[in-house]
């Protein structure tokens, strides 16, 4: 009795056991890619040191891509990235070191890219090249929070209007780059990407126009983070003087390493295509082989 429900209850597991097996067999079609990385960001703005695109911020990153055909695929991505900057960096011969000016922020970007490789992938997913070339280029936002520290405590600047403005903490940016693949594995590959982020904002830094004056101001912090001379020797400026430079907005470049999974799920896509092809292109010979129409 006991034999026959340990068999019974095997032949009904047995089904599951084997779908399990399927489920992450090899030759199962994988057409959806978990993509997570890490690397560094770099700040370009007002308070950049001039030709200062490693600045070796981290930055952490998560995603899924998916492929369209076998050499398009679009993927969306979730960023956080550190931004930082101070005039006073590059020492006192810097061209910005009296205007002495700082920042730091912790960001969080979304965005959805399309990305197209050199080389097509086969017409299975472990049947892609051992190394790829890529560019992707989309549409994301950013959240953006620069903070600055004053006699120890750390304020965030934007609700201090320091030059009287009120901005937006989030802004589209334009993702694009690109970067080289290597297969590392039937499911895994390894990636190394740069990307440069086109903002629409010139206030990643909180630093863009004119000051205001400390006079003008009526809380005592916005003022003394609005004119930072004075920390060092330097007399306030008057309001209307040139802090930044309006004309051109903030940017960023991420530089990544990313280990890329194929999971084992078949959307089906690339599979549909194929069909249509295949259904179109018989359907155009028995269309062409007589010289005419076949009824």
């Amino acid at each position: 009795m006991k034999r026959a429900s340990l068999l019974m209850v095997s032949l009904l597991l047995l089904p599951f056991w084997l779908d399990a097996q399927s489920f992450y067999a090899i030759r199962r079609e994988r057409s959806l890619i978990l993509v997570a990385g890490t690397g560094t960001s770099s700040y370009l703005g007002e308070l950049s040191k001039p030709g200062d695109y490693l600045d070796a911020k981290p930055n952490l990153n998560l995603g899924l891509q998916m492929y369209l055909s076998r050499r398009i695929s679009i993927r969306s991505e979730l960023t956080w990235f550190t931004l930082k900057g101070a005039d006073g960096e590059d020492g006192p011969e810097g061209r910005n070191y009296s205007r002495n000016l700082s920042f730091k922020s912790s960001n969080v970007e979304f965005n959805a890219v399309g990305l197209i490789d050199l080389y097509p992938r086969g017409n299975r997913f472990y049947r892609r090249p051992s190394f790829n070339i890529y560019a992707f280029g989309g549409l994301g936002f950013a959240y953006f929070n620069p903070k600055a520290e004053l006699n120890g405590e750390i304020y965030a600047l934007q609700p201090l209007q320091t030059e009287g403005v009120s901005y937006s903490r989030i802004t589209p940016v334009i993702p694009f780059g690109g970067g080289v693949r290597f297969r590392m594995g039937p499911n895994v590959n390894i990636s190394v990407e740069g990307g440069l982020r086109m903002t629409f904002s010139d206030y990643l830094d909180d630093v863009s126009t004119v000051y205001k004056g400390v006079s003008n101001f009526a809380d005592p912090i916005a003022a003394a983070l609005s004119d930072r001379r004075p920390e060092i020797g330097k007399p306030n400026m008057a309001p209307g003087s040139k802090r930044g430079n309006s004309e051109t907005n903030d940017a960023y470049w991420l530089l990544n390493f990313k280990l890329e999974y194929y999971l084992p799920v078949d959307l089906g896509i690339q599979n549909r295509q194929r069909s249509y092809k295949k259904s179109r292109k018989s359907s155009m010979y028995r269309y062409n082989r007589g010289g005419g129409l076949r009824r």
